[in-house]
């Protein structure tokens, strides 16, 4: 989803509540500074996509792994057995970038991003459509009802698959 969409929030909860282990792909890069440059223009570090990759490879063939990123184009197909899209309105959207210190044409465009459902498209495009879903992410009754809802897919997964 989109930044501040609710994805750390859902992650972080998910993976306590279902023993998974949780993967933050922002504090990933930072931490082993898996950077390719920086972008001036969004104030910015740019990701090494392959580095990343590289980094997660042997952690996500074990599984039960939990995935927090904005994009998803770079994964490998195989890495994942579901994709959830988060969305949110705009307004609320809006305030909570602001209240990150979003400006400018930071906060336009990732305002955009939103509207033309962009982060849901490049998922659909990168996954077989029947995988990818939208889950909206306004309220914190938008957070339990996702976390419910997910819950209820890990359970059946782990039947079906051991």
């Amino acid at each position: 989803g989109t930044p501040g969409v609710g994805k750390t929030t859902l992650g972080k909860e998910l993976a306590s509540r279902a023993g998974l282990s949780y993967v933050n792909v922002g504090d990933l890069a930072r931490e082993g500074e898996l950077y390719e440059g920086f972008d001036e223009e969004y104030n910015c570090p740019i990701l090494d996509e392959d580095r990343v990759v590289d980094e997660l490879e042997d952690r996500m063939s074990e599984g039960g792994v939990i995935v927090d990123y904005h994009g998803c184009d770079f994964f490998p197909e195989r890495w994942f057995h579901i994709v959830f899209v988060l969305r949110t309105d705009n307004s609320c959207l809006y305030d909570r970038l602001e209240s990150r210190g979003y400006t400018g044409k930071k906060l336009q465009d990732n305002i955009q991003c939103e509207i033309f459902q962009t982060i849901y498209e490049e998922a659909v495009l990168s996954y077989k459509k029947e995988i990818v879903h939208q889950l909206p992410s306004n309220t914190p009754e938008d957070l339990e009802r996702n976390l419910d809802q997910i819950m209820q897919w890990i359970e059946q997964w782990m039947k079906d698959n051991n």
